[in-house]
């Protein structure tokens, strides 16, 4: 078959759903995966053809993507802060927002050197995108990375491996003051860094139906009623595990920003600062310890 014939196909099925130009970079990036095949020779080469042993991956993936399931998953990776992330439907598929955080915490840190390291605790790892993005990319630092989920850490140290970075990652449940013991391998961390669940279940209706039907539900959302049940454990668990002046950052609800505002103020967080993403929305919030 010709890869035009199959490009076409592709087209026909996909273009309603997601639109020419996102399917054009699904086809893309499923005939370089499947096929090694370089987006220039999709593009240029006509007579381009592929054996039936190179369609059936990419039939598979064809029929997945007509059930909203996320190109990431299909291919089984994603990259995040220019680094490659293997991503299952245990994790999150990780957002560019979330490098905004990581970027926020590395333009902090700029020449992180000396006789200690900087010890740093990311809070709901998930895939491991933040604590391994960190740990790339702060000279001198110590990282550990809690999550509730068993096979999320397994996906997390995978990562970590992938990447060439030492973690420290345990199963902890943030919001079962009891386990919190368990996080605590050193005395006290000079950064803890958090993307919890922020999203409302009356949010639901302003997400994608392939985020719905595929991510961890785990993962993102929380009871219209207690929307900050998360950041309130989590921040209560800082202010004793946190250095003084120690940091704490929060990837946030862009609705919740002034409750965010108020609840560290609460805890006796100063420096508050409250830092809007690409988009002009309230999307992280840091703040020191006492």
């Amino acid at each position: 078959m010709l890869v035009n014939e199959l490009k076409a196909i592709f087209h026909k099925e996909l273009d309603t759903i997601y639109g020419i130009d996102e399917v054009f970079s699904f086809f893309f990036m499923l005939t370089e995966a499947y096929c090694n095949m370089s987006r220039l020779d999709v593009a240029l080469d006509t007579a381009l053809s592929i054996t039936k042993e190179e369609q059936d991956p990419l039939f598979k993936a064809l029929e997945a993507l007509k059930r909203n399931t996320p190109i990431q998953y299909i291919l089984g990776e994603t990259e995040f802060y220019g680094l490659p992330f293997a991503v299952n439907e245990n994790t999150l598929i990780p957002r560019p927002e979330t490098e905004e955080l990581v970027q926020l915490i590395i333009d902090a840190h700029p020449k992180q050197s000396g006789t200690d390291k900087i010890s740093i605790l990311d809070i709901g790892t998930g895939s491991g995108c933040i604590a391994i993005s960190l740990a790339k990319n702060i000279k001198d630092s110590a990282v550990c990375a809690l999550d509730v989920s068993a096979k999320a850490i397994k996906k997390a140290k995978e990562n970590a491996v992938l990447n060439a970075v030492n973690i420290d990652f345990v199963e902890v449940d943030i919001l079962d003051e009891s386990t919190w013991g368990l996080a605590t391998r050193v005395s006290k961390f000079d950064i803890i860094v958090s993307n919890p669940p922020y999203v409302r279940h009356l949010e639901k209706q302003q997400m994608q139906a392939n985020v719905l039907d595929n991510e961890p539900h785990l993962a993102l959302f929380v009871e219209d009623n207690d929307p900050l049940v998360f950041y309130n454990a989590i921040t209560k668990f800082a202010v004793t595990n946190l250095k003084p002046k120690g940091e704490l950052y929060f990837e946030i609800n862009e609705y919740l920003g002034q409750e965010m505002i108020t609840l560290l103020e609460t805890y006796g967080f100063s420096n508050i600062k409250l830092v809007q993403d690409m988009f002009g929305k309230d999307r992280m919030i840091s703040g020191l310890n006492k």
